[in-house]
This record gives C-alpha cells, sequence and structure tokens, in this order.
C-alpha cells in the first residue's frame, strides 16, 4: 500500500518534458540530436564547477525576477531564469542560487558554489529531459520531497524544435488553423439565419440567440477538460476523437426535428469545438522556438479569427438560395474534410505524454493519478498567479468586443443603411474578416520582433512578459478608438458605409496584433503548463464571448450603440492598463506566487508524511 501511494506522488510529480517519448520523430532521448543538447548541458554545467563567481554574478541576471530584485530577493526561491537563444542555435542558461539537496545524494545540501551535478532522479519514467534534469538539480527537487510547483520558466532545449522541416510546419500549422475554423464559423454562420431556424421550429429569434449565447458558454467550458487531457494524451489522440465527435454532432444538427435537439446537438458541437483551438496552439508551443512562436501562432489564429466574421457572411449566402441546414452540412464536410487531414498528415508533437508516468501503478492508483491530471481544478488555480488573470481578462475585453460588434450588425446596419436581405447584411462581416486575414501577415512577426529587441536589450534574458508589449498600443489605443468611431458614427447617423467599413477592418488588423502576443505568452509563461494556462485563458474569453452575444442586443435597444461601444472601449482600456502592470510586475508575482504554492504544498506533504509516520520531506 505504502509502496503504490509513494509511486503514485512519484508519478504526479514526474517532469512533464521527457524527449524519450517524441513520438513525432520516432527516436528514443539517446537520439543524436537530444545527446547532442545534453552534451551541451553538461558542458555547461562541468564548466560552472570552476567558476564560483561567476555563477553568483548569474544571479543578478535572472530573467524571471528582472533586475530590479537583485540582491535580497534572490535566495529566497530556486529558479533558473532562461536566456535567449544563441545564433548557433545553443540555449544559454543561468542558473541561480539553491539551498535544496542534491538529487544525487538524496539527502543533505549542495549549494550552487559546489557545482551541480546532472544526476538521476527516481521518477516513473526511465529518464528525464535535459530541460527537466536542470531544473530538478538546482531546486533539489527529487522522488524523496512533494511536487513542487514551478514558478520561474525554463528555457526548453532548441533539438526539441527541430525535429520537423519548416516546410512540415507550415503544412500543420495551415491544418490546424483549418480547424480551429471550425467552431468559430459554427458560432457565427447562423446568425444570418435566425429568422428562418425560428420560422421553421415555431419559436422566436430570441430562443435562437440564446443558442447561440449557450454555444458561446460551452465552448468556455470545455477547455477545463480539453486542455489537460492534450497533456495526459497527446495532442493527435484529442483532435482526431474531437473531430469525429464533432463530425456527428454536426450531423445532428443538420437533421434536427425540434427545438430541443437543435439545441442539444448545438452545444455537443460547442463542447467539441474549442478543443481545435486549444490544441492547436499547443502545437504551435511544442513546433516553435519563443523568438518565433508568435508568427506561428498569428497564422493559427487567422483561422480562428476569420471564422467569426466570414460565417455571417457565408450564412447569409445559403440562407438567401438553400435551407439553413445546408449550413450545418458544410460544416459536416469541412469538420469531415479535417479529420482526413488531421489523420493522414499531423504527426504528435507533445514533449511528453503524462500518461507514461502511470506504468507500474495498480488500477487504483493509476485512477487516483489521472484524476489530479486531468482535473478541471488544475486549470482554475492556475489563476491565483495575477499575471495569468490579468492576461485572460485582456484576452476576454477583445473576444468581448469582437462578438458583442459581430453579433448586432444585422439589427444594427440594416435599418441605418436600408439593407433587406441576409446576404447584403453579411457583406459587412467582411470588413474585420480581411482585417483578420490581413493581420496574420504582420502582427505574429511584430511581437517576435519586439520580444528579440528585448533580449538585445536585457544583455540575452528573455523575459516572459516582454512579449506582452507589442500588444499593449492595440489594446488600448486603436481598437478602442475605433470602436468609439464605429458606435457613435453609426448613432448619429453619420460618416456613411466607408467608415464603418474602414473601422471594423482597423479593429481586425490590430486584434492579430494582441491575440497571438497574449496567447504565446500564455505557453511561455509556464512551458510545463502551457495547454492549460492556455485553456484556463479561452475559458474566460469564451464566458465574455457568451455574455457579449446574450447582452449585445438588448443593451443596444436600452442605451443606444454609441453608448454600448463607449463601455466595450472602457473595457478594453482597463484590460490595458493592467497588462501594462503585467509587463512591469508579472515576473515578480509569479515568484511571490510560487513560493507561496511551495510552501503550502510543502506542508500539506509533511503533514501527510507525519499521519504516515513518515519523516519529512526535506525543505527546499
Amino acid at each position: 500500500m505504502a509502496h503504490d501511494e509513494k509511486a503514485a506522488a512519484q508519478a504526479a510529480q514526474t517532469p512533464e518534458l521527457d524527449s524519450d517519448s517524441h513520438e513525432m520523430s520516432g527516436e528514443k532521448q539517446n537520439g543524436p540530436e537530444t545527446a547532442a543538447a545534453e552534451t551541451q548541458v553538461d558542458a555547461r554545467l562541468e564548466k560552472a564547477d570552476g567558476e564560483k563567481k561567476q555563477a553568483r554574478h548569474t544571479e543578478t541576471e535572472k530573467g524571471d525576477l528582472g533586475r530590479s530584485r537583485r540582491g535580497s530577493q534572490s535566495s529566497e526561491s530556486p529558479s533558473i531564469s532562461a536566456s535567449s537563444t544563441t545564433s548557433d542555435g545553443q540555449t544559454k542558461a543561468a542558473l541561480g542560487s539553491s539551498s535544496g539537496p542534491d538529487p544525487g545524494r538524496g539527502s543533505g545540501s549542495q549549494a550552487l558554489d559546489e557545482g551541480p551535478r546532472l544526476a538521476p532522479i527516481a521518477t516513473a519514467t526511465s529518464r528525464m529531459s535535459v530541460a527537466a534534469t536542470v531544473r530538478a538539480t538546482v531546486s533539489g527537487e527529487g522522488a524523496d520531497q512533494p511536487a513542487q510547483p514551478w514558478s520561474s520558466f525554463v528555457e526548453i532545449p532548441d533539438s526539441f524544435y527541430d525535429r520537423l522541416s519548416a516546410r512540415h510546419k507550415q503544412a500543420l500549422v495551415g491544418l490546424l488553423s483549418f480547424c480551429g475554423f471550425l467552431a468559430p464559423i459554427s458560432s457565427t454562420a447562423v446568425l444570418a439565419a435566425i429568422a428562418e431556424v425560428a420560422d421553421e421550429f415555431e419559436t422566436t429569434g430570441t430562443v435562437i440567440d440564446v443558442s447561440n449565447a449557450l454555444y458561446m458558454l460551452f465552448m468556455g467550458m470545455s477547455p477545463l477538460m480539453w486542455g489537460p487531457m492534450s497533456e495526459v494524451y497527446g495532442r493527435r489522440w484529442i483532435l482526431l476523437s474531437t473531430l469525429v465527435l464533432f463530425v456527428g454532432c454536426s450531423i445532428g444538427t443538420a437533421l434536427a426535428p425540434n427545438i430541443a435537439a437543435y439545441f442539444i446537438f448545438r452545444i455537443l458541437t460547442a463542447f467539441e469545438g474549442t478543443a481545435f483551438i486549444l490544441v492547436g496552439s499547443a502545437s504551435i508551443s511544442d513546433m516553435y522556438r519563443p523568438t518565433e512562436r508568435a508568427t506561428g501562432m498569428g497564422w493559427f489564429l487567422s483561422g480562428t479569427l476569420a471564422g467569426p466574421a466570414l460565417g455571417p457572411f457565408i450564412g447569409g449566402i445559403i440562407v438567401t438560395f438553400r435551407s439553413w441546414r445546408v449550413i450545418f452540412w458544410l460544416q459536416t464536410a469541412l469538420a469531415g474534410l479535417a479529420l482526413v487531414g488531421v489523420a493522414v498528415l499531423m504527426p504528435e508533437t507533445i514533449h511528453h505524454k503524462k500518461i507514461r508516468n502511470l506504468a507500474g501503478l495498480r488500477t487504483w492508483a493509476k485512477a487516483r493519478v489521472l484524476w489530479s491530471m486531468v482535473n478541471p481544478a488544475r486549470v482554475i488555480r492556475l489563476y491565483v498567479y495575477p499575471n495569468v488573470m490579468l492576461a485572460g481578462m485582456a484576452s476576454s475585453s477583445l473576444v468581448w468586443n469582437q462578438y458583442s460588434l459581430l453579433t448586432p450588425i444585422t439589427y444594427v446596419l440594416n435599418p441605418r443603411f436600408g439593407l433587406t436581405t441576409p446576404l447584403q447584411a453579411g457583406l459587412f462581416y467582411l470588413a474585420p474578416g480581411c482585417g483578420y486575414v490581413t493581420g496574420t501577415f504582420v502582427g505574429g512577426r511584430y511581437a517576435d520582433h519586439v520580444v528579440r529587441q528585448w533580449i538585445v536589450r536585457r544583455g540575452g534574458v528573455r523575459i516572459p512578459e516582454d512579449r506582452l508589449r507589442s500588444a499593449l498600443p492595440f489594446l488600448g489605443i486603436v481598437i478602442p478608438a475605433c470602436m468609439l468611431i464605429y458606435g457613435w458614427s453609426v448613432d448619429r447617423a453619420v460618416g456613411g458605409i466607408p467608415l464603418v467599413v474602414i473601422t471594423m477592418f482597423l479593429q481586425g488588423v490590430a486584434q492579430l496584433f494582441c491575440f497571438p502576443s497574449l496567447n504565446t505568452y500564455c505557453l511561455d509563461v509556464m512551458p510545463e503548463h502551457g495547454s492549460e494556462v492556455i485553456s484556463g485563458n479561452y475559458f474566460v474569453r469564451y464566458l465574455f464571448a457568451c455574455v457579449g452575444t446574450a447582452v449585445a442586443l438588448p443593451a443596444i435597444k436600452s442605451i443606444g450603440i454609441g453608448w454600448f461601444s463607449t463601455i466595450s472601449a472602457a473595457f478594453l482600456v482597463l484590460s490595458d492598463l493592467g497588462l501594462l502592470a503585467t509587463v512591469h510586475w508579472g515576473a515578480e508575482w509569479r515568484e511571490r506566487v510560487g513560493r507561496w504554492r511551495n510552501e503550502r504544498r510543502r506542508a500539506e506533504y509533511n503533514r501527510a508524511q507525519a499521519r504516515r509516520g513518515e519523516p519529512s520531506g526535506t525543505a527546499v
């Protein structure tokens, strides 16, 4: 019994990066690329043995603490500050001080001055990745100690990102973007057909609007499950299984005999659809280095953002000439095409499947550890980090703005400009859609450019929060200004169609300067929990999308499009201020909360050990 409990605890805390599980390349950890990476790290660590003064000096360059926290706080928390990738592809690592035990000895302590050693750590897997081993060595995290929640980010070796060719990566980004296009387009394509759906089911347009709000609600809830599951079972398996379910639920919606069936299948479609966006974002993080990740993310997000804008236009064409059910038959065909593409073209991209950590456990212990891995609370708990919460609010303000802009177009612009058909109203959705496509070419590249600039300014140190700087002027100035001009020009009937189209187009472009930075930050700031951080971000943003979809029309009818746009602009500005605070203090917040979580989990572990009559774990 005690053996199983100990094995379960070890499995739960096994490092989440293990090149032994690189299914994508088919190579084990002793492959040439990983071996080269290990050799490079070993050489650097051996060199550090005789350089005590240099090791002390590097404390001042910890990326996560920043230069403003030198001195008194540097010895409070074990950390690794990751630097940028050098031109020859090698990764530099600055190692902070550690008061924890040497994992190779199992007890006692070893300061960094004595030279950290890469010794095997007793875990459920046979070997660890280079990055995870370095982290465990510096922090003193071993099998005889409680799992330590990680605060300072760790740079992953370059070899992990070289397993695919550039062309293969580009093809996968295109495929993932197409998958990400499916769920959002389904959320808005039906907007042009609300009257037709209501007539067939003998209900009102308000009831159909409720189904759209529920669609967004369940898109927000599903990340709590799909994010952790993609860490356990891998990206490819989750993507394939959810695509199969998405195809089935799309067929069910197209054949719905009554309003109840329509609601049920729409909700189920939404629940599966978010997995495409989550897995796509996580796969981008698996494939691209941090200094080029936002570029790939920008291309990927072009599909997820263009979907809501192009959906009403496509839906308008369909309901003008055919039944509204054709919308969902088209959705079924597109999802089937994506399913074939993923099955044929996409390898597994995740660095380590957590399911491998369960090997050797008995059934009850395996079930307990598995639940701890997929528990939705893992996602919610990350919101104790203020930087994660504020990044979520920034994303939420953008999605609120997007859906509160798109949802009422038919009701607001049709009477303003005397439009009479769904197709005419659908043309307005092309403006932000074209903006999203245009922003794809520049938004992500600009974010990566800003990151590289700040790496140079910091003398080779990369801090995740620097990535958010590229989004600040667009989130706090450009989009709010466009929203105010759009809202008040329509409210006061000035400017005509060109002004409306231009402001909607500029909003689309500006959002592609914000979303790649925010998504990539979520994946960068905690690489070991990247899919869980991005899951929490999507959870919050789609809850706000649900609220925006539900309240937009009633609010506009009550206070007018001008004042409603003012509220949206104010939300954007406040979120931008929160993001600015994250840029300046986010690293400090991460370290402070990380230490607090370390202390709390250590205390829980020691209490559990005391109840079993075993010695407490060594303090880190």
